[in-house]
């Protein structure tokens, strides 16, 4: 029989800190994780121990919680191990010793079942009760049961106890302050974040709350779509079906599970800290891994359960080393390698979702020089080329009747004079004008992103450094113009001069270069706006900076088309106003406030009217169409 006993819980000066129970654990709710963990691991050592034949098997493993409003605890009992009173001493007192890791000693086979890392767990409930006690029996044989209590000062007392099945109970007199924990709601909420996949059922005043089952921890072949499907619903509620998922397992040179999915483009995906749940042997951890996955797969959504990611002692921040960099790395190729396989046995799928992928392809292979080489070869762009036919690859065919190519699709159809010249548009209406010259043509043009290809296209064009990418509003060439004679008067101007000279003197502004050509197709535009490509991108990339919109450059190309109509029209009328001793004739006047509207319209086009400019602008069309009225035009 134990004789109750009296003493100080022995504390090694270099462990003191793991245990001020205020000062471990970042939230005080993570208690009842590790308590049930400690649970899990006692019923997985129970199991380990009857199979080598030191104690017997018991029934099937549970954890039961029970409330006591009155008493105000909460009690974790479980049907595992137990201990005896010298185990009670070594675990629970010398602080500094891991029952965990003594136990793997022993049963080194089958470490893969055992949770605790740390044996500091237990310390956590002094965070919400006054004082703990601990009623355990050892499964083994012969054992006595035994009571160890302690109100969180190094006193504790130990005696013996009455309990008639192996297990131990934990319970807790909870503080004033923390009586939250004896609400059922919120138990039931916090075994549902923390405990819901363990192994082992978990009840809550007689009903079980986990579901227990891991698909994670299941072989890909035992799984169909609608399970993986089912535990998205599950695990993010209300966002919909995932787009797809990879299934990672490996057991070297690490061990780790999980399941990724890819979700539906959103404007909330979290770029910084991320939506994926770390899981260590089916216990939820943290759903900030930005230290375990590279940043680009951080709006990923599913799961990573691995118990080889080093945890500080909370388990509540992850240590980052070699290993976890390691890990990262294996998740990105795995990654990579499920949009290999897409894009190779079904690339349609692969490009009715590519707006929803291309953020993770561009940005990974930007910031990843391995992740680009995986996913060099699958990177679409919107075309204005046809989707081809069943018996082409390529164009392909995508959602709401687009078509995508690839970089080497896109240059297999270009002439051998043009092949290293890429055109791309990144704005098909505010570049609209530039765009149908070129198609009108004939030319085929990329259709990049607005933002993200702000940054990819000069990667791209670093990496294949034999490219030349132009937008389609940088420059236009000599295929795009007509070729026409254009006869100079008896000063020696032509009408390409006299309508730089028109338009230089109306806007009256040296930031704006003034090109006059004569474009080819009926539906050209009067003028466009034009941005060399260099200083474009420098524009570009001060407003990413700043995290703003690019604006139009002060400096920039007015071109103006000498075939349109509008601008015949205002040659008319410019060669017959006069300039008077007073200033400028009414016709004059009228020519001049017409190219300012041509040069305004130009500018409308591409956004690079401010909307504090709009009204103004509206207000001068309404009057000059009212001066042109007058005039019969």
């Amino acid at each position: 029989m134990l004789q109750a006993e009296q003493g100080q819980i022995q504390i090694h000066t270099e462990n003191i800190f793991p245990i001020i129970k205020k000062a471990v654990y970042s939230g005080h709710e993570v208690f009842l994780r590790e308590l049930v963990s400690n649970g899990v691991d006692a019923i997985s050592k129970r199991r380990m121990a009857a199979m080598a034949g030191d104690c017997a098997e018991g029934s099937e493993g549970q954890i039961r919680i029970r409330i006591d409003r009155e008493a105000k605890t909460l009690t974790i009992s479980d049907n595992g191990i137990g201990m005896t009173a010298d185990e009670v001493k070594r675990y629970i007192n010398q602080v500094a010793f891991s029952s965990a890791e003594d136990f793997l000693e022993k049963y080194k086979q089958e470490n893969d079942a055992i949770i605790g890392h740390f044996g500091l767990g237990f310390y956590s409930s002094f965070m919400v009760a006054k004082q703990v006690e601990l009623v355990t029996l050892s499964a083994r044989d012969g054992s006595e049961a035994v009571r160890w209590s302690c109100d969180g000062s190094p006193n504790f007392s130990l005696e013996g106890a009455e309990r008639s099945e192996p297990g131990t109970d934990v319970v807790l007199h909870l503080m004033e302050e923390e009586l939250e924990y004896i609400e059922p709601a919120r138990i039931r909420t916090l075994i549902t974040t923390y405990c819901d996949f363990m192994p082992v059922e978990v009840q809550l005043e007689g009903e079980t709350v986990n579901k227990r089952e891991a698909p994670w921890r299941k072989s890909p072949r035992d799984l169909t779509d609608d399970d993986y499907i089912e535990l998205y619903r599950y695990l993010y509620p209300f966002q919909g079906d995932p787009l797809l998922w990879v299934h990672l397992n490996t057991d070297y040179p690490y061990n780790l599970q999980g399941i990724l999915y890819f979700p539906k483009a959103s404007g909330r995906a979290d770029w910084e800290k991320g939506e994926i749940k770390l899981y260590c042997n089916q216990v939820f951890v943290s759903d900030s891994i930005k230290e375990v996955v590279p940043r680009y797969l951080l709006p990923l959504r599913g799961v990573i359960d691995s118990p080889d990611i080093p945890l500080n002692v909370s388990r509540s921040a992850l240590q980052t080393d070699r290993r976890v960099r390691s890990i990262g790395g294996f998740v990105a190729k795995k990654v990579g390698d499920r949009f290999k396989d897409l894009h190779r046995d079904d690339p349609k799928r692969y490009a009715e979702i590519w707006e929803s992928l291309a953020p993770f392809i561009k940005i990974g292979a930007m910031e990843d020089d391995k992740f680009a080489d995986q996913v060099s070869d699958l990177v679409l762009f919107g075309t204005t080329a046809s989707a081809a036919d069943g018996e082409s690859p390529d164009p392909i065919p995508g959602a709401d009747g687009k078509a995508y190519t690839t970089l080497g699709g896109y240059r297999s159809r270009l002439d051998a004079a043009n092949d290293k010249r890429i055109l791309y548009c990144t704005d098909e209406a505010g570049q609209a004008g530039a765009l149908a010259l070129w198609t009108g043509q004939g030319a085929e043009v990329l259709l990049a992103d607005t933002f993200i290809d702000t940054q990819f296209i000069p990667w791209l064009e670093y990496r294949h450094n034999e490219l030349k990418f132009q937008r389609v509003d940088s420059e236009l060439d000599a295929s795009l113009q007509e070729k026409d004679t254009d006869l100079s008067d008896a000063d020696g101007k032509d009408s390409s001069d006299k309508v730089r000279d028109l338009f230089k003197t109306a806007l009256g502004n040296d930031k704006v270069t003034i090109q006059v050509q004569a474009l080819k197709g009926e539906q050209s535009p009067a003028a466009l706006i034009l941005l060399p490509e260099q200083m474009r991108r420098i524009n570009d990339m001060g407003a990413l900076m700043e995290q703003r919109l690019p604006g139009l450059p002060e400096h920039h190309v007015l071109l103006v088309n000498r075939r349109h109509p509008l601008v015949e029209g205002l040659l008319k009328l410019s060669a017959g106003s006069v300039i008077t001793g007073s200033g400028s004739s009414p016709s004059q006047q009228l020519a001049d406030d017409l190219s300012r509207h041509i040069y305004e319209m130009a500018r409308l086009a591409v956004g690079g009217l401010e909307p504090n400019q709009l009204a103004g602008f509206q207000q001068r069309s309404c009057d000059l169409m009212g001066r042109l009225m007058e005039r019969g035009i």
